[in-house]
């Protein structure tokens, strides 16, 4: 009966993420490219110094729980995580090289988007009776577009989806590596990685954004050094990879060594779903973090939450493609399965080959841990606040409580069921989201305007 249900909702799911949801995720980022003249282009270095040099909102009148610093980590807590390592692995392994040129388009355009989600979520945010500051999708869904009916749509899905993509996977994902090379069983793990989530998600936003400031920045350094080393030791390569991946973005890869070649199609496709998986532009899980920032501009909360793509998908996400690409890991098959390497194997494979087995394989799996560990922050913070929505406050507490509980039990079971209903929930999320960034495009426009000319 599970294995019916499971098979089902793989159905569902790639239907859900057939190509009309991806053509709409990239489509729309494309039209806010456009209506918004390049607003990632053009204040992209604005941008970068509002997030990582000033950091905090200056100006008296601002309201809202979390410097600009602080939401932008959060957000990234939640974003940066196995897409990043595994995903893109994923991606290179099934559409060749060319698959990471449609990774990246998917970054640029989806950078438009991510600051249309934010400009809303700030516009339309709302204080709750403990003034605390509350917005996202379902807020802006209801009180901008007038349709509750897809707010509600919304948070449930979020709520949902939170307990699988952003908690059971990432918890069971922490155990099997801590498992594969310390041998502690994976129920400890599971339960070390729940008090830890506890002790932070129990303070809110608050307490949630003074951990992800400071562990975020520390686990990317890291990762990106890791990766840099990596592709320096074959920085000879580089040349010829970096030509791939424009080539073959538009022409079919021939099969090579253990790879069985790819079509344009499929470069198109792995690069664009794996690239949307990662940075999460159009989901709409990002801007409830970003309503919670001290800011009295939405479209400068914006700037400081559209770097969140650029950080994910155009430099960690090239990273680690280009230190696959580089190292040759990716035509190579294992010898235990007679697969090609993919996935979090394939970029521990790239890494152990260029750095050396063990710093490579130390590498990934830290990153693994950290990255794992704060997506579970991050989505527990978007899975409370739908769930607020819905329910109101007094529901918050509960599903901190459940939350915590059900990190210790993903570690410990099968998830082939909880990941193709989080792929079915995380679709669902996204499609109502997009109606409302383009139906509600020209409230975006207007505040660019308006920043853009008091700032200019």
């Amino acid at each position: 009966m599970q294995q019916q249900i499971i098979n089902f909702l793989a159905v569902v799911s790639g239907w859900v993420w057939g190509v009309p949801l991806l053509v709409l995720l990239v489509g729309t980022g494309l039209f806010l490219t456009i209506r918004l003249k390049g607003v990632q282009f053009r204040l992209l270095g604005h941008s970068l110094n509002l997030a990582l040099r000033e950091r905090k909102e200056t100006s008296e009148d601002a309201e809202g729980e979390i410097s600009h610093f602080q939401a932008l980590t959060t957000a990234l807590a939640a974003t940066v995580g196995t897409g990043n390592i595994a995903g893109v692995a994923t991606a290179i392994s099934a559409g060749g090289p060319g698959a990471l040129f449609w990774m990246w388009i998917t970054g640029l355009v989806g950078m438009a988007t991510k600051y249309a989600e934010a400009v809303l979520a700030v516009r339309y945010r709302v204080k709750d009776e403990n003034g605390a500051m509350s917005g996202g999708p379902m807020y802006y869904l209801r009180d901008g577009l007038k349709a509750k009916w897809l707010g509600v749509i919304f948070a449930v899905c979020t709520a949902v989806a939170a307990f699988g993509i952003g908690n059971m996977v990432q918890s069971n994902s922490v155990a099997d590596v801590v498992r594969a090379t310390t041998d502690i069983p994976m129920w400890i793990t599971g339960v070390v990685l729940a008090v830890f989530t506890g002790l932070v998600v129990i303070g809110g936003i608050r307490s949630i954004g003074r951990v992800t400031e400071k562990l975020v920045p520390v686990m990317i350094v890291f990762y990106i050094g890791g990766a840099l080393a990596a592709i320096i030791m074959n920085i000879s390569e580089i040349p010829a990879v970096v030509s791939a991946v424009f080539v073959h973005a538009f022409t079919p890869h021939a099969a090579t060594g253990g790879f069985l070649g790819a079509t344009v199609k499929m470069a198109i496709q792995k690069g664009v779903s794996r690239g949307v998986f990662s940075n999460e532009s159009g989901l709409g899980s990002s801007p409830i973090a970003a309503a919670a920032a001290r800011t009295s501009t939405p479209a400068r909360q914006a700037l400081v939450s559209m770097t969140q793509t650029f950080i994910d998908t155009i430099i960690v996400c090239s990273l680690t493609g280009l230190a696959i690409l580089s190292s040759g890991a990716w035509t190579q098959v294992d010898p235990e399965s007679g697969r090609l390497f993919t996935g979090a194997p394939l970029t521990s494979l790239a890494f152990s080959t260029s750095i050396g087995s063990w710093a490579g394989g130390i590498i990934v799996t830290v990153g693994l841990v950290l990255f794992a560990y704060s997506t579970i922050l991050g989505w527990c913070y978007y899975g409370e606040q739908a769930l607020k929505f819905l329910a109101g406050e007094r529901a918050v507490r509960v599903y901190r409580v459940l939350f915590v509980m059900v990190v210790a039990l993903g570690a410990a079971v099968k998830l082939d069921l909880v990941w193709s209903f989080s792929d079915v929930m995380n679709g669902l999320m996204a499609a109502p989201n997009l109606v409302g960034l383009l139906l509600l495009s020209g409230v975006v426009a207007a505040e660019t305007g308006e920043y853009i000319r008091k700032n200019s």
